[in-house]
């Protein structure tokens, strides 16, 4: 087994997607850090000061207009007396929500990509693990040898499991080391609160939490490997079903983007809650951020994830073990 996964990460690396992966993680986020700092200099252009409580109390007035709009949904007025509800808590016990550092931006940079840009640089190791070696015609030299199917797919699985960690893993260092040429590297004590409950009656904050920002992002960073296992195992069963690398990465494509658009459309249609690419967004149930579709929270996100992901397993062993190669 060991040889099998050597064997697969050499092969893996010849490709050098993950040089690739690398490279657009880099750009990506020299972007974002220099529109984070722009961001930051309006904001103290126009309010005139750098207090990060006059800045708090500038957005309580910002999102207390925007409430007063008759043309928001009654989804977006949910959401925004939510925010306002949480700016003003933070304002009440004197914790910067924003503290300025390389943790805080690769807490952000994390909480925004954990629903798409994450799982498409998965989606583009994984799709082509299997279809690969149809489109190359090295599927029946490697079923040739005296290993059991079920090895030779599990290799590749592991492959992808420690792929994706090392992609989660260059995301964290590159946008540490980026933002903080920018923002400077402290902040990892910084004190943040999590445990904001949403109920029908708003915001609950019984049981709301003080930690510091080293253990939010080692959660942080749990919950964007565990959906990026996820997805990659769903793109590994297309690349099984599938012998076309396009194909594959053209149906998970359509259903990442797809997701992205059904969290802002599908608060009325409950049935949606089962579909995996509405339960991607972990990360906000640790901000407090209220769910796309009522009765949804952490656990019955993951819950949903861990039947997505075991179903895609075994689709996967079943069919390349028992699927005719011509």
């Amino acid at each position: 087994m060991n040889k099998l996964i050597q064997n697969e990460m050499l092969k893996l690396m010849a490709k050098k997607r993950l040089v690739v992966i690398a490279l657009i993680i880099g750009v990506l986020v020299i972007l974002f850090t220099y529109a984070q700092y722009k961001q930051v200099q309006t904001q103290r252009e126009k309010l005139g000061t750098s207090d990060w409580r006059t800045m708090v109390q500038q957005q309580i007035v910002d999102t207390t207009n925007r409430l007063s709009s008759s043309r928001l949904s009654d989804e977006w007025k949910k959401q925004l007396q939510i925010t306002l509800q949480q700016q003003q808590y933070y304002l009440d016990h004197d914790i910067n929500p924003a503290e300025p550092g390389a943790p805080t931006f690769m807490r952000i940079f994390l909480e925004n990509s954990i629903d798409l840009f994450i799982p498409l640089m998965v989606m583009v190791i994984a799709s082509d693990l299997v279809s690969s070696e149809h489109s190359l015609g090295t599927v029946k030299l490697l079923l040739t040898r005296p290993v059991k199917r079920w090895k030779v797919l599990l290799s590749k699985y592991i492959t992808l499991c420690l792929a994706v960690s090392l992609i989660i893993a260059i995301a964290g260092i590159l946008s540490y080391v980026i933002s903080g040429i920018v923002f400077g590297y402290k902040g990892f004590g910084t004190p943040i609160l999590t445990g904001f409950n949403v109920t029908d009656e708003g915001l609950n904050t019984s049981q709301v939490k003080l930690l510091s920002l080293w253990k939010f992002l080692l959660m942080d960073f749990g919950l964007v490997w565990f959906v990026a296992i996820v997805v990659g195992t769903l793109s590994f069963m297309l690349s099984v079903l599938i012998r076309s690398t396009a194909a594959g990465m053209g149906v998970m494509l359509a259903a990442l983007i797809s997701g992205a658009i059904l969290n802002n459309m599908v608060s009325s249609w409950e049935s949606a809650k089962y579909f995996f690419m509405v339960n991607l967004r972990l990360t906000d149930y640790m901000k407090g951020m209220a769910p796309p579709i009522k009765g949804m929270d952490l656990s019955f996100s993951m819950g949903v994830l861990l039947v997505w992901w075991a179903a895609a397993l075994m689709v996967s062993f079943i069919v390349f073990t028992k699927k005719d190669v011509y």
